[in-house]
């Protein structure tokens, strides 16, 4: 609740503080990239075991990136929208595992939505050139180009805001109410004779696990599944009906 803590620091440029997000991030990382080895080693011609579920997976990745975004963008985006999709769903799940979750932490969300924005202005240039970027701008009307810079600006701070807001509001909300619970225990236990119960929190028992599996499962996979959908539709619209088709 009070921010990630700092593991350790860098001995350089007078000391570079490394962070729980920092750290947890490479652990996810690392993780990530020892099931994509194990998922992918061995493959055969006639699928088997675990690489049918690999090839199911980048199936249903692929075929999301094409209805959404077109077919001309699939063998270029739909990498990176796997790799944000399982990354976010993990950061947000390692706190099933006592981990600060990544997306609890705003610089994490806003990196990936500067990364989106930036995306979004790319593909509008290779598409439209520097000159139809610009008039962009100021269509319909030239009078509407200070909301059309405003609105442009408020993409990635929307979607940051977002994802980092529902996941560290479901990590505070978790954390008072395990303290509530916790001081009730201690309330009503107190008129029980000293026994092995007296040391059992048992109203935190339940209630708690209850609504884990909405904040940590639920909440997860679906600020996962917003930030790769309003990345591949505002990279989309930016673009052309032309790139969309692949011509």
């Amino acid at each position: 609740m009070n921010g990630p803590k700092i593991m350790f620091e860098i001995p350089i440029f007078g000391g570079i503080p490394v962070t729980e997000t920092v750290t947890n991030t490479w652990i996810i990382m690392a993780f990530i990239v020892l099931l994509s080895i194990w998922l992918t080693h061995d493959m055969k011609k006639v699928p088997s075991g675990k690489q049918v579920i690999a090839e199911k997976l980048v199936g249903m990745l692929y075929n999301m990136v094409e209805k959404n975004m077109g077919k001309g963008y699939v063998n270029f985006f739909a990498p990176y929208i796997g790799a944000l999709f399982t990354l976010s769903a993990l950061g947000s799940l390692s706190s099933l595992l006592g981990m600060r979750p990544l997306t609890a932490d705003f610089s994490t969300t806003l990196g990936w939505a500067l990364l989106s924005f930036m995306m979004i202005q790319g593909n509008n240039i290779r598409c439209n050139g520097i000159k139809g970027w610009l008039k962009g701008f100021i269509e319909p009307v030239p009078l509407l180009l200070p909301i059309n810079i405003i609105g442009e600006i408020a993409n990635p701070i929307s979607m940051s805001f977002r994802h980092f807001g529902n996941i560290a509001a479901g990590m505070v909300i978790t954390s008072l109410l395990y303290g509530a619970l916790a001081s009730l225990s201690a309330v009503v236990l107190q008129w029980i004779p000293n026994t092995f119960i007296n040391s059992i929190p048992i109203f935190q028992l339940g209630l708690p696990a209850i609504l884990s599996i909405y904040f940590d499962l639920f909440t997860s996979f679906l600020q996962a599944y917003i930030i790769c959908m309003l990345t591949m539709v505002f990279v989309a619209n930016a673009g052309s009906e032309e790139a969309a088709r692949g011509e």
